[in-house]
């Protein structure tokens, strides 16, 4: 499984949907200008990149049922 480009390709969707999300969280705590300007493009990003990483996710479940290796 680790050797599967499409795996790590979803590994690092997710591990970039959490580090966005973290910062979003992060901004909304702190508040503030920074908070005002970026909120709601921070959760966009967030949006796409979680859109991505379920299409690769759904790709890679349906590739292994298929008997793929």
């Amino acid at each position: 499984m680790f050797s599967d480009p499409l795996f790590l390709l979803a590994t690092v969707a997710s591990l970039v949907v959490l580090v966005i999300l973290m910062i979003g969280i992060g901004s909304f705590v702190k508040g503030g200008e920074f908070n005002r300007k970026n909120a709601n493009k921070i959760m966009r990003w967030r949006l796409g990149a979680q859109f991505l990483a379920v299409i690769l996710i759904a790709g890679f479940a349906w590739l292994r049922s298929l008997g793929g290796n």
